[in-house]
């Protein structure tokens, strides 16, 4: 009985592999689109080949959304209004687009295949984005995890940028991809060196754009990316800053905090930044010689679990718990985080219980 049991499921189970596998034939062989005509924000139109997801095929007309995961569908950055043209909504499709925005054919543009003519409407300053050509000009490492990369921008010569923005790097292929990959990381440098763009990168197990840089990348390399992106930047008020961070994410606070030290923005402002352990910290230096820049500015570290040996006499527990410790009141307060999102989640709780609003907090999501 068992058996039989059995034999049936594998019977099933190899049943639809092998549909699947002639459904992927299918699309990729069978399934020509031929040329179809994209027509964006009314007045731009492009002839492109059908077949290919959304994101790519505007990217191969030079017209770049962004999208923090390269196109896995995980992130959901890469969203435009698609007025015809682009089918059902799929399921990968779901967990990132809300009823509302259901309701006006918000698409997420990694998912869904170019196979008719198609209307969009993408933010104007999305034209503005541009392709950069570049050198790896340094490579060094920040903590046992963590890398710095310094590109020196060859072709345009310059980028004009906010503090806070990213980029999207594109990782050529090799051992772990047979094509080139995008992924975003927020510049760390300061906007007013034209020309170059200063990332921190976390190695990710098994990633293939961390994998890349940890372990192939080198000083000298060619390397493409675009940019810039993101509406993560310093609003221009009076109010309290707080910024939270962890890992990579202190990219861009460093290069808002850059900034302000350069223009001479005193405004009152604390920096919790969370790590594991000693192991785990980086760039205190450079934070404490912008506290003596900056009068009303306050670094404050803090470490989760704190090794014997870091013989560690600062802040440490939850980078949350830090911060409902040192905060009384959220009144005319505004808060930047970036990190992952769990720990992102959790600080706006905490800052909303402090009462800070939740327009006044902004935020960048890495996964």
């Amino acid at each position: 009985m068992i058996s039989a049991l059995m034999i049936s499921v594998g019977a099933v189970s190899g049943i639809s592999a092998f549909l699947a596998i002639l459904m992927v034939i299918a699309d990729a062989t069978i399934a020509n689109y031929g040329e179809v005509k994209i027509t964006i924000n009314g007045d731009k139109e492009y002839d492109v080949k059908g077949g290919k997801p959304l994101l790519g095929t505007l990217m191969e007309q030079e017209i770049f959304i962004p999208s923090a995961c390269g196109g896995r569908g995980s992130c959901g950055l890469c969203k435009v209004t698609v007025k015809e043209g682009a089918g059902q909504y799929l399921p990968t499709e779901l967990p990132w687009i809300s009823e509302e925005e259901q309701a006006e054919n918000v698409r997420l543009s990694c998912q869904i295949k170019v196979k008719n003519d198609m209307s969009l409407e993408i933010p104007e300053e999305l034209f503005n984005v541009k392709e950069f050509q570049a050198k790896i000009a340094k490579v060094r490492d920040l903590t046992h995890d963590i890398k710095e990369v310094t590109m020196e921008l060859s072709d345009p010569p310059e980028i004009s940028m906010v503090p806070g923005q990213f980029v999207q790097l594109r990782i050529p292929e090799y051992e772990l991809t047979d094509e080139p990959v995008y992924r975003a990381y927020s510049v760390a440098s300061n906007p007013s060196d034209t020309k170059h763009v200063e990332l921190e990168i976390r190695l990710v197990p098994n990633g293939i754009a961390t994998t890349y840089v940890h372990n192939y990348m080198k000083e000298g390399d060619d390397i493409i990316f675009n940019g810039p992106y993101g509406d993560f930047y310093l609003r221009e008020t009076e109010r309290e800053i707080i910024f939270i961070a962890g890992g990579s994410g202190m990219a861009p606070i460093k290069s808002i905090l850059l900034s302000m030290a350069e223009k001479g923005i005193n405004r009152r402002a604390r920096y919790f930044f969370g790590a594991r352990s000693k192991k785990d910290l980086f760039l205190v230096e450079e934070m404490q010689r912008l506290e003596k820049e900056l009068p009303n500015f306050e670094f404050i570290p803090a470490l989760s679990d704190p090794e014997e040996e870091d013989k560690w006499e600062g802040e440490t527990g939850l980078i949350t718990d830090v911060v409902a410790r040192h905060m009384e009141s959220g009144d005319n307060t505004e808060a930047y985080l970036c990190g992952s999102p769990g720990m992102i989640d959790a600080c706006i709780k905490v800052l909303s219980d402090k009462g800070v609003p939740d327009e006044l907090t902004y935020y960048d999501k890495f996964g």
